[in-house]
């Protein structure tokens, strides 16, 4: 027992250099800072999350505002179509074709918007949820690692 002693009366001392010199106060206002930054970063996520949902939310209002647009730009050509049927087979035909084209580029345009405008708010939303992921991952048993190995480190340069 009395071999330990110096190994005692050693770490009392260097607790109280420590206690002294303030170390306790650099550890809390580090951790502090820490808790804050975190807390700052998962409200951005949040935030951000909420404003991809908004962005996907009216993506899908303008591609169903698209193909509704298509579907009535479909209806027209078919409404022309059987108006002109009238006035000559030949000239109905090439009428026809053309508005029949100009109609699935138009379309093809919408759908190609609408599948980029989906694809950048899913990226968005990813990128927010990936962000809230890395938050969560410094909670709970890992976060716990973390600050342990952070406390660590700490001790390891202040001796």
């Amino acid at each position: 027992m009395s071999e330990y002693l110096p190994n005692w009366i050693g770490l009392i001392i260097f607790f109280a250099i420590c206690w002294k010199m303030g170390a306790h106060t650099k550890i809390l206002n580090a951790l502090d800072a820490r808790s804050n930054r975190i807390a700052a970063e998962l409200a951005e996520a949040k935030r951000l999350r909420e404003e991809a949902e908004s962005i996907v939310a009216d993506y899908r209002r303008r591609q169903q505002s698209a193909e509704q647009e298509a579907r009535d730009i479909v209806a027209a050509a078919k409404a022309d179509a059987e108006r002109l049927a009238a006035e000559g087979k030949a000239k109905i035909e090439e009428f026809v074709a053309r508005r029949t084209a100009m109609a699935e580029t138009k379309i093809a345009q919408a759908e190609a918007q609408a599948i980029a405008d989906v694809r950048a708010a899913a990226a968005d939303v990813a990128t927010s949820a990936a962000g809230a992921v890395l938050a969560d991952m410094a909670r709970g048993a890992a976060g716990a690692k973390l600050m342990t190995a952070g406390i660590a480190e700490i001790k390891a340069k202040l001796n």
